[in-house]
């Protein structure tokens, strides 16, 4: 492989209604096998699936890093989530049950916990291999088929994660890969064979699902956008709320769901905080992200680089101060001059109602803001559409737990931050959507309950 900054990697067809149809109707075939297969037989399968990425880690994460952009460094960490993921699921498949209840007279009643079907994944550009783990561990151990397509920008490692399953023995077409834009995403989400559809992406195409969905009355799961509030307390250790801040802006090139963008920093630290922060920030090293050292790579795409150069512009004329980077930045490799770079921006003198304070910019900005209160910042944080992640440093682990307890976010970290462990439930509330995906709580969206009450004496009639 080679770095190919702005150029074509490859071309791939985009899949009409018609194969559309032929990868779902491929699906609904191996479910018929996979949902008859008892929970330790697909244990076994998706426990071989992880084992191959783990061997095959390497190659995968510079296949990722190609297709996405990121530093092989993260690449690395997205594949060793993925195959934890499959494990995680592998071990929940054999113990999926439902209940027995008792009833008088002898008589009982039990639920099954019972697949849904042929699922669809459509996933997102930023952890294309990492996001179809995510969507496929679950629905696979349930006992479901999948159909995923990912992002037309990139591609190509979730094919790869195809041929695995293949090779780990899934029946054929269990899980299937279609390429294309939103009108391929269509023919999927409006499929009348088709059970359910998971989404992670924008808000406004996940009001589209959510619309093509109710027509099918279809169950779905919207993974959706968000503009997080990271809270910076005077007690707290500053080097680590630093690393947090860091952590919670710039991983992916800031291209990430779930970031911390906006910073309250309690006033009394904001100078001491924003000085080490800016220090910090003009040492990442940016460039080839096939580079050991390199730890920001380049962003998704020219027209993707233009939107997060225009919210800075925009920022600059509302009033807000670039304190370091937001220009463009070419690197000395010549090879590299066509790629789509910018340095990491931090962003003072911001103001709640600013367009870089409220809205999702999905690129390496930080804005910071000053706060007196917990009262008045904890309001605050909460002043936004988005409600998918929050975050707290802070030494008082009361004021902690307080604070989240009052975040309407539905992922919250204290004293880290983007840390996310296959075993927890992730999702957002208000509009960054619903459903969960990871954790025990994932199973509850791939399966459905079938309550069955057996009587064991004769009926009693009111007639």
């Amino acid at each position: 492989y080679k770095t190919c900054p702005g150029r074509v990697l490859c071309k791939l067809p985009c899949s009409g209604e018609k194969e559309v149809d032929l990868a779902v109707q491929s699906a609904k075939a191996a479910f018929k096998i996979w949902s008859q297969m008892s929970g330790m037989e697909r244990c076994r399968v998706m426990l071989e699936a992880a084992r191959i990425i783990r061997e095959q880690r390497e190659e995968i994460a510079t296949m990722e890093t190609i297709n996405n952009g990121k530093s092989i460094f993260e690449a690395r960490v997205d594949i060793d989530i993925s195959w934890q993921c499959l494990e995680y699921y592998a071990g929940l498949a054999g113990s999926l049950a439902g209940e027995h209840i008792q009833l008088p007279g002898g008589s009982f009643g039990y639920t099954r916990r019972e697949p849904l079907g042929v699922c669809v994944g459509i996933g997102a550009w930023n952890y294309p291999f990492q996001i179809a783990c995510w969507k496929s561990g679950p629905a696979l151990a349930c006992g479901n088929a999948m159909v995923f397509k990912p992002s037309p920008f990139t591609p190509i490692s979730v094919v790869r994660l195809a041929e695995i399953f293949t090779e780990a023995g899934v029946p054929k077409g269990l899980f299937n890969v279609v390429q294309g834009g939103a009108a391929t995403g269509q023919f999927l989400c409006q499929h009348p064979d088709v059970a359910k559809i998971s989404f992670t992406g924008s808000v406004p195409t996940g009001m589209k699902i959510m619309e093509m969905a109710a027509k099918g009355i279809k169950p779905v799961t919207l993974e959706l956008g968000g503009k997080s509030p990271l809270i910076i307390f005077s007690d707290a250790d500053l080097e680590n709320a630093v690393k947090g801040a860091l952590m919670a802006n710039f991983l992916t090139q800031g291209e990430v769901c779930c970031n911390g963008t906006r910073v309250f920093v309690e006033r009394k630290i904001l100078d001491t905080f924003t000085k080490e922060v800016v220090k910090r920030t003009q040492k990442i090293k940016i460039g080839d992200p096939l580079l050991e050292d390199t730890r920001m790579g380049a962003l998704i795409n020219r027209p993707h680089l233009n939107r997060v150069q225009g919210f800075i512009k925009q920022a600059k004329e509302q009033g807000a101060e670039v304190l370091c980077g937001g220009d463009l930045y070419v690197p000395d490799d010549p090879k590299l001059k066509n790629g789509y770079y910018m340095r990491p921006c931090v962003l003072g003198n911001c103001k709640d109602d600013m367009t870089c304070v409220k809205e999702e910019i999905f690129g390496p900005v930080m804005a910071i803001l000053p706060f007196d209160t917990e009262e008045e910042v904890v309001e605050r944080a909460n002043a936004t559409k988005f409600g998918l992640a929050g975050g707290v440093f802070t030494r008082d682990i009361q004021k902690a737990h307080r604070v989240v307890a009052a975040l309407k976010a539905g992922m919250c970290f204290i004293n880290n931050y983007n840390v996310s462990p296959v075993e927890l439930p992730f999702g957002g509330y208000k509009s960054s959507g619903f459903g969960r995906e990871n954790g025990r709580a994932a199973i509850e969206y791939y399966s459905q309950l079938k309550t069955v009450c057996v009587e064991m004496g004769d009926v009693e009639s009111v007639f």
